[in-house]
């Protein structure tokens, strides 16, 4: 992001804390309150395009009661259909992970690289062309424009939401569909977001116009990434991105 960043809901875009730290860490605790006690963690990361699409999903955990790493599509999935499952799930960042595997008993968390190397039930996820709606309309002064999905399990915890977007009016009301906006200027591109309610309490989204000055989606990536972290420490899973245009 550049010194002349403008913006709305842009305290988590513009965060540098999670920067370092390519993926996603959750604890999963003994029940589905705020401060119940970490039974173990897991870690996951998405693969995506070039265009930052999601095109598969690698997920591995470790818990306390036997000490040992695993591996497992079929969790990841659990993680989005289940929300029994999906409550006891609390995302955290890279630091508050390894204090909790520490506490645990399990040591020094092993370094990113190492996490990889154990992702071995690969979960292939749909992938298509951008779906185009209607024709790209680029506004002038602009080179491209993008429109993304990124759809989540679960819904948000209104409280934790002011770093991502400016809540609209009515947001307590499940009926109310949008749930904020967003916009961050970073010469020479624009970026607006909206968070949208998909079914009260089963499924919400992030969608996300980026008019891009120039040939380079540079700042594009980053930005998904820092708005998907700061939903997930909203409470939504992330499920995956789509292009619509």
């Amino acid at each position: 992001m550049t010194s002349d960043t403008r913006g709305r809901g842009r305290a988590a875009v513009t965060a540098e804390s999670e920067s370092q730290a390519a993926l996603d860490y959750y604890l999963i605790t003994s029940a589905g309150a705020d401060g119940a006690p970490a039974e173990g963690i897991v870690v996951e990361e998405f693969a995506l395009t070039g265009d930052f699409r999601t095109v598969g999903l690698d997920t591995a955990g470790w818990t306390a009661a036997d000490g040992v790493w695993w591996t497992s599509a079929a969790f990841g999935r659990a993680m989005r259909e289940d929300p029994g499952l999906r409550s006891r799930a609390r995302a955290v960042s890279r630091l508050d992970a390894e204090a909790a595997y520490r506490g645990l008993g399990g040591g020094q968390l092993p370094g990113e690289t190492r996490l990889r190397a154990l992702f071995h039930d690969h979960q292939p996820l749909p992938d298509s062309p951008p779906l185009r709606l209607s024709p790209p309309r680029v506004p002038d002064g602009f080179h491209d424009t993008r429109v993304y999905r990124v759809l989540f399990a679960g819904e948000p915890r209104l409280s934790r939401l002011a770093d991502v977007v400016t809540l609209a009016g009515e947001t307590g009301d499940p009926r109310t569909r949008v749930i904020g906006s967003g916009e961050l200027r970073t010469d020479p591109d624009v970026f607006t977001w909206e968070v949208r309610r998909i079914g009260p309490g089963v499924a919400c989204c992030l969608d996300l116009t980026a008019h891009l000055g120039t040939a380079s989606g540079q700042a594009l990536g980053p930005l998904l990434r820092r708005l998907t972290t700061a939903m997930r420490h909203a409470g939504p899973v992330p499920v995956t991105v789509e292009r619509f245009s």
